[in-house]
């Protein structure tokens, strides 16, 4: 049997989550998006993804937002502390430790002190529960009754630098990665080049170098379905535009990426062929795995899939929209209401759920443009003398 390479072996051993600035930083000058999976439902959801990294060779990102994952359970269930735990508890059954785990949409609508130190409380569980990346998203708060974008701006930066310092007082000389988000995700006024430099260059100076910046480029969470519950394709990502906010980051000397929200309605084919791979350097997928979920539970535990259905449209029924399509938007929403019949679902099952997760990791990995990313973040690691 031939002896495996000293960088999976690495990765095999136990270790806490990679810091989300050495994967980025080890991922300079390459053409590769790396994927960011939101695993909402689900432990066998994440060890096919991460057996699907393993034999692949790959580092990935798992991640929550606040509004999902929060000290209460969110709207999943899941607390900071249960879902680091159910990562670790994946990559244990995996024996795969390259991943990192990220919080991700850590959000703040008003901006006022109660909300901030309501936020301040949920980094602290996120710093305690192990994360490894956090994306601070205040993009709520751009002005625009304002028309000089130091104005629009201004509360967007002055709590992006809060709660940063927040992060950085709580990690101490640990290493973390930074996300942060000049545009709100889903409005239709794209961000411009020069709010995304004034953003960027606003952090700086205080301090603070993003690894990667979302911004508002025609994505949007979730996906549209027709009215018998079927994907519409999304096509309006303004690539033209990701280039160039991209493209005058560089030029100024910054490491910062793209975070692309949203990917779930873009066809693998469209991101595969014309996205700007390393300038969009982290592709977040979320409700892609969920509806996965419920399309097994929909044959395999059919009794289960009815009560969850059922729920959904009695509770959120809209005039005028077809129950498929209210199923396909308000269902994340069941995470939380049927959180122990979901961890209870039989062994075939869960197998089924992880297989199919395997099969899909394997195509979005290619999609992405990700070939051993575990090799290139292992040298970075050695060559560096990094500890973490």
């Amino acid at each position: 049997m031939p002896k495996k390479e000293v960088y999976v072996q690495y990765f095999e051993q136990f270790r806490n989550p990679l810091p989300g600035d050495i994967l980025f930083d080890s991922m300079q000058c390459s053409d590769t998006i790396i994927l960011a999976v939101n695993p909402r439902l689900t432990i066998d959801l994440i060890i096919g993804i991460l057996q699907a990294a393993k034999d692949s060779r790959q580092i990935i990102i798992f991640e929550l937002a606040l509004s999902e994952m929060d000290r209460d359970g969110g709207y999943t269930g899941l607390t900071p502390s249960t879902f680091a735990s159910r990562v670790k508890r994946a990559a244990e059954i995996v024996g795969w430790y390259g991943y990192v785990l990220h919080a991700d949409h850590i959000t703040v609508k008003k901006g006022t002190v109660e909300e901030i130190e309501r936020v301040k409380k949920e980094i602290d569980a996120r710093v305690d529960s192990g994360f490894s990346s956090f994306a601070i998203d205040s993009s709520y708060l751009f002005d625009r009754s304002k028309t000089k974008v130091r104005d629009q701006l201004k509360e967007v930066i002055r709590v992006s630098i809060m709660l940063f310092n927040h992060i950085k007082k709580r990690m101490g000389d640990k290493r973390y990665g930074r996300e942060g988000e000049v545009g709100e995700i889903g409005i239709k006024e794209f961000t411009e080049v020069e709010e995304a430099l004034y953003f960027i260059d606003a952090l700086k100076k205080n301090g603070i170098e993003l690894d990667c910046l979302a911004i508002a480029n025609g994505t949007k969470h979730g996906v549209n379905v027709d009215k018998d519950g079927k994907i519409i394709p999304l096509l309006g990502i303004n690539v033209q535009r990701t280039v160039e906010i991209t493209d005058a980051i560089r030029a100024e000397g910054y490491k910062t990426g793209i975070a692309q929200h949203g990917i779930t309605g873009t066809p693998l084919l469209v991101i595969s062929s014309t996205f700007p791979k390393g300038k969009i350097i982290k592709g977040n997928v979320a409700t892609y795995w969920m509806l996965l979920v419920w399309e097994i539970l929909k044959i395999f535990e059919p009794t289960l899939y009815h009560k969850i259905y059922s729920w959904v449209i009695k509770k959120y029924k809209e005039e005028g929209v077809s129950d498929p399509e209210v199923f396909v938007s308000k269902s994340k929403y069941a995470g939380k209401e049927f959180f122990h019949k979901i961890e209870e679902i039989n062994e075939e099952t869960k197998k089924v759920i992880t297989a199919k997760a395997y099969a899909e990791a394997l195509i979005f990995f290619y999609a992405f443009g990700m070939k051993g990313t575990a090799k290139r973040v292992y040298d970075y690691i050695i060559k560096n003398k990094i500890e973490y």
